[in-house]
């Protein structure tokens, strides 16, 4: 799986106060980003990570003993997670994080693609006269 971005976790884990986080955030960020690990599922999700939880949209994940919660949204079919929050157990429980993630808003519409047609003028071509 492809994380996007690594720097959320560490912005978190510098943060006064927290980081006893970084071991745990960067023990998860190891495992899910190694190239043996490909969700297709949140039941696939779930069976690794039983204490995760989806929330709309999201998958929130438990991390350092139940201590920190991490918000990401996962794309399957393009085998991407983007870190929307890091945030304490305490802050998970107050619910103000899930108008801030988007959890239950639809996703974005896909991009339509056109299709231009190109249509050529045809093309006179001048022949030289045989015998002149």
């Amino acid at each position: 799986m492809r994380i996007i971005s690594k720097t959320r976790l560490r912005e978190f884990w510098e943060t006064p106060g927290y980081e006893d986080s970084e071991g745990p955030l960067r023990a998860w960020y190891t495992y899910v980003s190694h190239k043996s690990v490909a969700w297709h599922s949140w039941a696939e999700v779930k069976a690794e990570f039983g204490s995760a939880s989806l929330v709309g949209n999201c998958v929130v994940f438990n991390i350092g003993g139940n201590k920190y919660r991490l918000a990401t949204r996962i794309l399957y079919p393009s085998q991407k997670i983007f870190i929307l929050k890091c945030m304490t157990h305490a802050e998970y429980d107050e619910d103000k994080w899930k108008a801030d993630c988007g959890c239950f808003e639809s996703p974005p519409p896909k991009p339509r693609k056109t299709i231009k047609t190109v249509t050529e003028e045809p093309k006179t071509v001048k022949r030289k006269k045989r015998g002149t």
